[in-house]
């Protein structure tokens, strides 16, 4: 199927498209500002800047629309009975990316509340791992995009998703490593753990929502 007759799958509905498109953005944004306020978060000492609260509150407001927006999606492929041999995984895709966007919120509000204190060596690593974890989910948005309009292009960047959630997954083990060998007391190496988890589980989560997406590009060039 090429792109051209990809598009056809919305029979001209251009709000639909547009409205599927703002919720790509609005995820692939979210992994922008997660990243970023991750990085605020331990170059200023804590979640007690502006800078990363500015951050929480673009992702809580993120995530406000995008539940909006997918509500609004899933009532108009419902009643203008759009697509119906692909409105199922449609609709599954959505709420696994809008699952998303609620892992960056819940992600920021944690820091925000349990205040983890990662020592300073720890810093570059843990933000490579927020770089990566955020890579992942931009690669997925790619990938979303194409499901949409040119399925032979997703194979491409699923597979850097799966490059990115790998390499995130081998820093977040550095990480625990050098956490756990260090002078640290029992309780703060959990809480770090628990926290550098958090960040890989972003990571993961991309790596799921893409093994699904993978399955309906294949339906869809059945």
């Amino acid at each position: 199927m090429n792109a051209r007759s990809a598009l056809r799958i919305f029979n001209g509905t251009k709000t639909l498209e547009n409205q599927l498109d703002e919720f790509l953005d609005l995820l692939s944004e979210s992994s922008i500002l997660y990243r970023a306020g991750l990085t605020y978060y331990l170059d200023n000492g804590g979640s007690d800047n502006d800078a990363f609260q500015s951050k929480l509150k673009q992702v809580d407001q993120a995530e406000s629309r995008a539940d909006q927006l997918r509500r609004t999606i899933e009532q108009t492929l419902y009643e203008q009975s759009l697509i119906p041999d692909l409105r199922a995984d449609m609709l599954s895709m959505l709420e696994d990316l809008d699952f998303l966007i609620n892992v960056f919120e819940e992600n920021l509000y944690a820091y925000s509340v349990e205040k983890p204190a990662f020592p300073k060596a720890l810093h570059k690593t843990m933000k490579l791992l927020a770089e990566q974890a955020a890579l992942s989910v931009d690669a997925l948005v790619m990938a979303a995009r194409c499901f949409l309009r040119d399925t032979s292009a997703v194979r491409d960047h699923l597979h850097k998703v799966m490059l990115y959630e790998h390499e995130a997954d081998q820093l977040a083990l550095a990480l625990k490593t050098e956490i756990f060998s260090s002078d640290l007391g029992l309780d703060q190496k959990t809480h770090l753990r628990h926290f550098v988890d958090k960040v890989e589980g972003v990571s993961n989560e991309a790596e799921d929502v893409a093994d699904w997406l993978a399955i309906y590009t294949i339906k869809r060039a059945a």
